[in-house]
């Protein structure tokens, strides 16, 4: 039994996949610190609210209803009207409904965007997607129907006091040729929790639109929800920018449901791809969102649950980190969003690849560096000196974690000698 081509390139042994492969081979051995996912955190207070919420929604007839119809191919109208109006109140953007598709979760988004944009054209050319700073989302590294559809810019790099970092896009390098489609940038980004500045965000937009193509903005983790950020940042869009959103970071990741604001064009395109490949995007995560916009709870609880949660979780952690592993062996990416820390071990002798396999011997899952540069074309040692960890878990599983991850540090260079 023989593949097609798209047979043969979406059954390649990937980062994500051997990431998601971990996580399931994780969760079945008793003892394993689950470090490498995304899973958001199980914050109590919001599983409360869910329950209440869904057993509301029951009893007045709207979970039977989400579950027993189809939606329209861009999604549930009733989501699509309420984050209209949300987006157009709170923000003062132009928006109507018909700027809103949804999609069964943004992994899917990026695919139709991705390949809607970039790959070959009619006239035999061939545009890529270019990531203006790596590292970036694994997740994008595989999602490509052509080979070699993406190519990103190395940063430069701002150390900080206390032994952090952060990123800056490198404007003076970057590779904005005439074969570039599409421009995409995650804020706060998966996996450093950089936070792309206001100032940096408009430049980006500025080029893109003087090269008359889209600016693709991941706001997987952003502002207005489910504000997983911790630096100041303005939300931004304008019709020729591509907004995604998503409801798993609010404590829904089963949901499925990814959000894309957009010029009417785009959205069209996104409902028609839906239409061919799902036929509609799922209706129980839009039902839920739905309920809490109209219930004012959902820029709420994002402010006042979502946010301080994670911002009191990445600052315990970082305590953490540093009782176990000085300065001078791991310097930690500013924690400026999302749910992770992005380690650099600048002078580890050996890459973080041959690390990730210690740890998980030893029971700790981390995702090695070096898959986070999708299109990076030149090679860069700073790729295999850097490592994500997820901060969600409790105070006392991250510490059993971070001293095993010491004594590999200490071990590793304790072979150099």
């Amino acid at each position: 039994m023989a593949f097609s081509q798209f047979g043969d390139k979406f059954t390649q042994h990937t980062g994500i996949s051997r990431l998601m492969e971990d996580m399931g081979a994780g969760l079945r051995t008793p003892g394993t610190i689950m470090l490498g996912g995304g899973n958001p955190a199980q914050i109590p207070a919001m599983n409360a609210y869910f329950q209440q919420l869904l057993q509301q929604m029951h009893d007045e007839g709207k979970l039977s209803e989400a579950l027993c119809n189809y939606d329209g191919p861009r999604g549930k109208a009733t989501l699509l009207n309420a984050l209209a109006t949300l987006l157009s109140s709170e923000l003062g953007w132009p928006v109507t409904a018909q700027n809103i598709a949804l999609t069964n979760g943004s992994q899917s988004a990026f695919f139709y965007l991705f390949n809607l944009f970039a790959g070959r054209r009619a006239d035999g050319s061939k545009k890529r997607v270019l990531f203006p700073l790596a590292p970036e989302y694994l997740g994008y590294a595989d999602a490509g129907l052509d080979e070699g559809l993406f190519v990103s810019a190395k940063p430069n790099i701002e150390l900080l006091p206390e032994g952090q970092f952060k990123y800056h896009v490198d404007f003076e390098h970057l590779p904005m040729h005439d074969d570039i489609g599409l421009i995409c940038v995650s804020r706060p980004t998966n996996p450093t929790g950089n936070v792309v500045t206001d100032d940096e965000l408009m430049q980006l937009d500025a080029l893109a639109q003087q090269h008359d193509v889209p600016l693709l903005i991941d706001n997987a983790y952003g502002v207005p929800f489910p504000g997983i950020i911790f630096s100041e940042a303005r939300p931004l869009w304008n019709p020729n920018i591509i907004l995604c959103m998503s409801l798993s970071k609010l404590g829904l990741p089963g949901a499925r449901c990814g959000i894309i604001v957009a010029d009417e064009k785009t959205i069209g395109a996104i409902s028609n791809m839906n239409g061919i490949i799902s036929l509609a995007p799922g209706s129980i995560g839009p039902a839920i969102a739905a309920e809490m916009i109209q219930r004012g709870d959902l820029l709420r609880l994002s402010e006042e649950v979502i946010k301080p949660f994670y911002q009191a979780k990445v600052t315990q952690t970082i305590a953490i980190l540093r009782r176990y592993l000085s300065e001078e062996r791991c310097l930690i990416h500013k924690p400026e969003g999302a749910i992770f820390l992005w380690l650099w071990f600048r002078d580890l002798p050996i890459s973080t690849e041959a690390l990730y396999q210690r740890l998980k011997a030893r029971g700790v899952l981390m995702v090695p560096g070096h898959f986070f540069f999708p299109g990076l074309e030149q090679a860069w040692p700073h790729t295999h000196q850097c490592m994500r960890m997820n901060y969600v878990p409790d105070a006392e599983t991250i510490e059993r974690a971070v001293q095993i991850l010491a004594e590999e540090v200490e071990k590793a260079f304790a072979e150099q000698v």
